[in-house]
């Protein structure tokens, strides 16, 4: 006969895992945000004419 077994992780186990997925996704929020922060002041240092070679216009930058 099969038993079979209840078995539940400790009381603070689950808030732990909560609170470390919420450091995790604010990390990466960071780090998306940095990375984008980047590529703004890189597109701001172009010329007009070097942006509309690549396909974008001054004001498509701050859609980044």
């Amino acid at each position: 006969m099969a038993t079979t077994a209840n078995i539940h992780a400790p009381l603070g186990a689950a808030t732990i895992l909560h609170v470390v997925d919420g450091i995790s996704h604010a990390f990466e929020t960071v780090a998306e945000w940095n990375t984008s922060r980047k590529t703004r002041k890189a597109l701001s240092k172009l010329s007009d004419a070097q942006l509309d070679d690549i396909g974008l216009a001054r004001e498509d930058i701050a859609k980044i």
